[in-house]
């Protein structure tokens, strides 16, 4: 199929474990594109290979975007089409490409999706938790400090959360939700979705944390964790995790009751709690 008035870039999504996911609009887009723009070119070229497409390669990761822009940019004004594509899944979530994205777009630029794979969406699918409503957050910090006081942000959040881990953080992680958000607090953990080992396993933390502790092969793998949000008539303050953040973060510029008062006058939220929450973080 002849694609007409092509855009500058293609964002394309790719299969997060199964190669039959991929779409034909997929294959026809990456297979007209001038250049495929690959978190990983060694990984991509076995995806590539195996759909008999030989297209010019560049990379495109955390450590080189900002050099590649300008590159990239100089490709799609001389006419050149470019497709992104990440190692597995929709690119950007959770994967370079959004200062890419933002640059196309800043040059007045066409961007365009093929849309597919992503494995939060995905997972949510499958996870028999509240999905109208969800809360995507990735990675969470690596270290321990960092993460404990990320969740504890998180902890009043009222829609479905969705993380990305570590296989080697997974149990770790598993015991800190628990200890943070209750051990009753249904979850969910997908592990190696639309792969051989696919397992999906829906419970309280405390149960799916003494589950993968039992099973070693549950520590193994690509994992997406599922978290219900807190029942929003027992949530605490009220305070939203948002707003929370960015409350917190404020206080590092400004002082508390200032940051409070900023926040009141604009989000309509109570500055008696926001400054009970600076108190309670100290």
């Amino acid at each position: 199929m002849p694609i007409v008035e092509a855009p500058a870039l293609w964002v394309i999504a790719t299969p997060i474990g199964n190669l039959a996911d991929i779409s034909k609009r997929a294959v026809e887009v990456m297979s007209a594109v001038d250049c495929i723009v690959a978190e990983d070119t060694r990984h991509s070229r076995i995806l590539m290979t195996a759909l008999a497409i030989n297209k010019p390669m560049l990379s495109l990761h955390e450590h080189n975007e900002l050099q590649r822009i300008p590159q990239l940019l100089e490709k799609a004004r001389a006419g050149e089409v470019l497709g992104l594509i990440s190692d597995a899944g929709t690119p950007l979530i959770s994967d370079p490409g959004f200062k890419l994205v933002q640059a196309f777009h800043q040059a007045d630029l066409n961007v365009s999706p093929v849309p597919g794979a992503c494995a939060a969406i995905a997972a949510l699918s499958v996870a028999g938790l509240p999905s109208n409503r969800f809360h995507f957050e990735g990675f969470l910090p690596a270290k321990i400090k960092a993460r404990q006081k990320r969740l504890q942000l998180l902890s009043s959040c009222t829609e479905t959360m969705i993380f990305y881990e570590s296989p080697k953080r997974l149990l770790g992680t598993l015991e800190m939700l628990s200890e943070i958000f209750g051990a009753e607090r249904m979850a969910c953990q997908c592990r190696e979705l639309t792969k051989r080992f696919e397992t999906v396993n829906q419970g309280t933390l405390s149960e799916l944390a003494a589950y993968v502790s039992a099973d070693a092969d549950q520590q193994r793998g690509e994992q997406v964790l599922l978290v219900s949000g807190s029942d929003p008539t027992v949530a605490g303050d009220g305070i939203d995790s948002v707003t929370r953040g960015l409350f917190l973060d404020l206080c590092q510029m400004l002082p508390p009751g200032r940051a409070a008062a900023l926040l009141a006058k604009h989000l309509g939220v109570s500055r008696k709690m926001l400054y009970q929450l600076h108190n309670q973080q100290k």
